[in-house]
């Protein structure tokens, strides 16, 4: 850690107002414990880089209620459902083109999209890498992870749009 600053001593002095600040703003035991282990993680790894010990309880705080942001901004943007209960909303799969879509094919048009967008949708979507990991592998922003995500996904639509459809093996129809 920092100077005078071990993890122990940090943990020990500050985890019980991080919990309460957390149960503050979730409302939840299971997600304060995670908030606050997730602060204690980030300090882990990043608390090194402060310079003035008397900011620690600030930049714990600070930590805690950014991580409490990003976590709720994730939960608005991919909503947990019971899949019973939303059943009739989802989008009905064109039979054809999920029949005839294979592995090979969508990494084949993965091959085609644009070097910049390839890496973070691979690591997204072939390693299940948290944007946040692939934004520290490839050195980027967090939101520059997300827009090309973005951006490769709408190529590779398109791509997969319009590539033919391959044959199953073992004489099988369409």
């Amino acid at each position: 850690m920092g100077h005078g600053l071990d993890f122990e001593s940090v943990v020990a002095q500050f985890y019980e107002p991080l919990y309460q600040f957390a149960f503050s703003l979730t409302h939840s035991e299971a997600d304060a414990c995670d908030l606050a282990q997730e602060t204690f993680y980030v300090w882990a790894t990043k608390g090194h880089q402060l310079r003035d010990e008397s900011k620690v309880k600030t930049w714990l705080f600070t930590t805690l209620h950014r991580q409490f942001l990003q976590s709720r901004r994730r939960l608005v943007r991919f909503p947990q459902e019971d899949l019973e209960a939303v059943k009739l909303q989802l989008p009905a799969i064109a039979s054809v083109a999920s029949r005839h879509l294979d592995a090979r094919q969508a990494v084949a048009a993965l091959a085609q999209v644009d070097e910049v967008y390839r890496a973070p949708l691979a690591l997204f979507y072939l390693d299940d890498t948290p944007y946040k990991d692939i934004a520290e592998i490839l050195e980027i922003p967090l939101g520059t992870v997300k827009s090309r995500i973005s951006r490769g996904i709408a190529q590779l639509q398109v791509l997969l749009a319009e590539s033919p459809p391959t044959r199953k093996s073992g004489g099988e129809n369409p």
